[in-house]
């Protein structure tokens, strides 16, 4: 299973990789001095160039997924990868750059919407949280190796072999995952979907059970993927069956659980976490190193996550996380805010950071910044992804959590053409709407998403349903499928005590009897 999931999750490395490999250049002088110091709409054009190819690769990958597979969708995005890697290598201008930034953006919308679903639908309902975190970490990981390698790269003289070379390097995790993805098995609930039936209960018998068809979990489960599948099938036609008889609410939930992702602010560290550096009166190397080690910080504490998120639920994190970043957010902006100088000709030179500060303030803003990134690598980077992916239907789930990842991305685009202007014109305020934003989150979280930890995704169902249980009241497990697993043990136990003569008789005490059966004369035994 988990190796399943690090093969599929290096779609998620690439994410992460293209992140990074604008994050560690800005700053250097090479990328600064080749492409005449672009800031304001063109340096915020050139970060959101990813999230705006992610919005047609998220957009188009529901359809994709269903058509071909969760496997196959996520092998025809690698092709958009190798494309834009190939541009960006050879880019000449900042237009060039652009386009590279967004075919790169469409395998990532592919991959980001995708891979999810595909782990939440061959995971165990109490290991899919740590499962899909997988993804989480995939993303992360690529950011810190890639930084490492732009960083690294730096040092290479010449006015664009620095650049280049690190873009170049883009191209091996993609081989890796080609290489691998023909080795995965497709997800037994799309082929349960699209009619394979035989083969959908191998796949899953081999995931739950080693290959054994008679396993009672096995066939449990089975009963229930064919029993729901079997009712969605009666669902409206076309973009209906996402609004109408109460889905509505778990569109909301899909699109909005991602939407707060990008609001929360968290990927302002993630992309300009050097500019917020230069505020700091970090500069040159040293800033280099103290991102790189922010990004170590967000390893280190997702995996922690992959520890207890199936243990603790989805909502307390939600809820908790929110909270505490909003909380970092008005520390690093009233820090700046009180004992910020203004630099109107730019600090360090660089026209998208304008104000500084220095002494224990600017150790406050470094503290905090690295404080938000541990919260947030705690509980909605890892969380917000794991929710998605599970609030859908098994009839609406690829091309939902295609809607779901299109309301992240739609919001990483408008962010990332956002910040860097507002670096620019509002400077510590910026950090106050992201706060505020973050409290927003938390309320939403707390009235309008139940709780989905250690629930089949077909259980999930009931809890979006008209009349459901209201999301303040919802609990983590209370499981059926453990109840029906038992339920088919005990139908099987029935009968091979048919097959020997026997039955079995429950007291009124509850012990069992075993009745060997003898006409009039029946012996009983205990």
């Amino acid at each position: 299973m988990h190796f399943l999931a690090i093969i599929s999750t290096i779609g998620g490395m690439l994410f992460g990789f293209d992140i990074s490999s604008i994050s560690a250049i800005i700053i250097t002088d090479q990328y600064v001095g080749y492409f005449h110091n672009p800031s304001g709409l063109w340096q915020g054009g050139i970060g959101a160039a990813l999230a705006g190819g992610s919005i047609v690769g998220a957009s188009c990958s529901g359809f994709i997924s269903d058509k071909f597979g969760r496997r196959d969708s996520i092998a025809f995005a690698c092709l958009w990868w190798l494309a834009g890697t190939a541009v960006q290598v050879a880019t000449t201008s900042r237009a060039e750059l652009i386009v590279g930034r967004v075919l790169n953006g469409v395998c990532v919308g592919i991959t980001s919407s995708q891979v999810p679903v595909y782990l939440a639908e061959i995971a165990k309902k109490d290991k899919r949280g740590s499962i899909i975190v997988i993804q989480q970490l995939a993303i992360e990981i690529g950011i810190l190796v890639m930084y490492f390698i732009g960083y690294g790269c730096s040092f290479i003289p010449g006015p664009t072999a620095s650049f280049r070379t690190a873009w170049g390097i883009q191209f091996i995790p993609c081989f890796v995952l080609l290489v691998g993805l023909p080795f995965l098995p497709r997800s037994p609930r799309w082929l349960a979907k699209v009619g394979r039936t035989e083969e959908a209960v191998t796949v899953l018998a081999n995931i739950q059970a080693g290959g054994d068809k008679t396993d009672p979990l096995v066939v449990a489960e089975w009963e229930e993927i064919t029993t729901v599948l079997a009712a969605e099938r009666e669902a409206l036609p076309g973009w209906q069956k996402f609004v109408k008889n109460g889905m509505w609410r778990r569109t909301f939930a899909g699109f909005s659980v991602q939407a707060w992702q990008q609001l929360s602010g968290a990927n302002v560290m993630t992309y300009y976490l050097t500019y917020i550096f230069y505020m700091a009166n970090l500069s040159g190397n040293v800033t280099l190193i103290s991102a790189g080690i922010q990004y170590a910080l967000f390893i280190i504490f997702t995996s922690l996550t992959y520890l207890f998120i199936d243990k603790t639920g989805r909502r307390p994190l939600l809820i908790a996380g929110a909270i505490g970043m909003a909380v970092c957010h008005y520390v690093i902006g009233g820090s700046l805010g009180m004992y910020g100088k203004y630099v109107p000709e730019g600090v360090h030179g660089n026209d998208n950071v304008r104000i500084r500060v220095t002494g224990s303030p600017a150790y406050t803003v470094i503290a905090f910044s690295y404080l938000l990134i541990i919260v947030y690598a705690l509980t909605l980077a890892p969380v917000c992804w794991v929710y998605a992916a599970e609030v859908w239907s098994l009839e609406t789930r690829g091309k939902g959590m295609g809607i779901a990842a299109t309301g992240n991305w739609l919001f990483n685009f408008a962010l990332g053409l956002f910040v860097p202007p507002a670096f620019r014109n509002i400077t510590w305020k910026t950090f106050i709407v992201f706060g505020t934003l973050c409290l927003g989150a938390a309320i939403q979280f707390f009235f309008s998403y139940p709780e989905t930890g250690r629930k089949t995704l077909e259980e999930i169902e009931v809890l979006f349903r008209s009349g459901g249980p209201k999301p303040w009241k919802t609990t983590m497990g209370e499981s059926s499928l453990d109840e029906r697993t038992a339920s088919v043990v005990a139908e099987r136990r029935q009968e091979s005590l048919a097959e020997e003569g026997k039955a079995q008789m429950v007291r009124e005490d509850g012990t069992v009897e075993t009745v060997e059966k003898g006409g009039s004369d029946e012996k009983l035994s205990v």
